[in-house]
């Protein structure tokens, strides 16, 4: 294993701390939805009566994606049993199963002629099957019909049950992620009824099952350097691939404040530090979120390939 690359203290005037007024830097403006190709996924969204998390999360790369004609498609409703202190998924009773769901997403990608297709879910903790069974019929449903659409499953920790996340290995996406989210210390604060080791162990679950593995992080919740360090050998200890490092941004007054923004220069060590102790893939910037460029995420060696390129060349 390569030692870790010295990287510079950043300087202090790049980094706003919560004891600071807390403007939103100029490196975190986005575009606006525009443009016809967005016009024409958000019809086919609202036609087929689908939920995305592109909406229900407040994602800032929706005018971008959706401009680009993809979207990542958000199954088994838009209420979540849960209630993270991050997320602006709303938290309640969902409503019962639409079992003819799966079916609509697949029509939904076959006529977005999308090559590469993302989905994920709400929690649904009240299920018995913790929604794995729709999760494997959607999975199922998108493959017949778009039989040369890569697929990525964005799934949640199925309270850790071993049969429901072997649906997932069993209904065989190109990439199945799982997110951390945070570091160890402030995942309870973060994700109240999520454990840190237990999605480590969905994780390394997935990786023996024969899944290219994925997992994402927030920056910006009071976690220190080392801490994010420490989770990258953990992630990497049980075979992670991909790793998506983004700032946290408060959706509401009511969620958890914003403790700084980290600087993009930082993003870049962390990028640098993520390659040096053995991911295949490693996208980090401010506006990253999970499925942010996820259509290189599943080609094996294409990001780590690139990094070790891009030294090369500046060796």
């Amino acid at each position: 294993m390569q030692e870790l690359p010295v990287v510079p203290k950043m300087p202090t005037d790049t980094i706003v701390t919560a004891d600071a007024p807390l403007k939103k830097p100029n490196w975190l403006r986005v575009k606006l939805p525009i443009g016809e190709s967005y016009k024409h996924v958000r019809g086919l969204v609202d036609t087929h009566k689908l939920h995305t998390i592109c909406e229900s999360g407040n994602c800032p790369n929706m005018g971008e994606c959706w401009g680009e004609g993809t979207a990542t498609f958000m199954i088994l409703g838009n209420i979540c049993t849960r209630s993270c202190g991050f997320c602006a998924v709303a938290t309640g009773r969902p409503l019962a199963v639409d079992f003819d769901e799966p079916q609509r997403v697949a029509e939904a990608i076959h006529l977005m002629k999308v090559k590469h297709a993302v989905i994920t879910s709400v929690d649904r903790d009240e299920l018995k099957d913790g929604g794995s069974i729709i999760w494997y019929n959607t999975i199922k449903a998108v493959k017949t019909l778009n039989p040369t659409t890569t697929l990525e499953t964005l799934i949640p920790d199925f309270r850790g049950f071993k049969d429901q996340i072997q649906r997932i290995i069993e209904a065989a996406p190109e990439v199945v992620s799982h997110n951390m989210e945070t570091v160890e210390r402030i995942t309870k604060q973060v994700r109240i009824q999520a454990k840190y080791r237990r999605s480590l162990e969905v994780l390394e679950t997935l990786k023996k099952g024969g899944m290219r593995t994925k997992t994402g992080m927030m920056l910006g919740l009071g976690e220190t350097k080392e801490e994010i360090i420490q989770s990258m050998k953990d992630l990497v200890a049980v075979g992670t691939d991909v790793l998506t490092l983004g700032q946290y941004l408060q959706p509401t007054k009511k969620h958890l404040p914003v403790q700084r923004f980290v600087h993009p220069d930082e993003f870049a060590e962390l990028r640098e530090i993520g390659y040096s102790i053995g991911f295949d893939y490693v996208e980090s910037g401010p506006l990253v979120r999970s499925s942010y460029h996820s259509e290189k995420h599943v080609i094996p060696g294409y990001g780590v390939n690139k990094w070790k390129l891009e030294k090369a060349v500046h060796a």
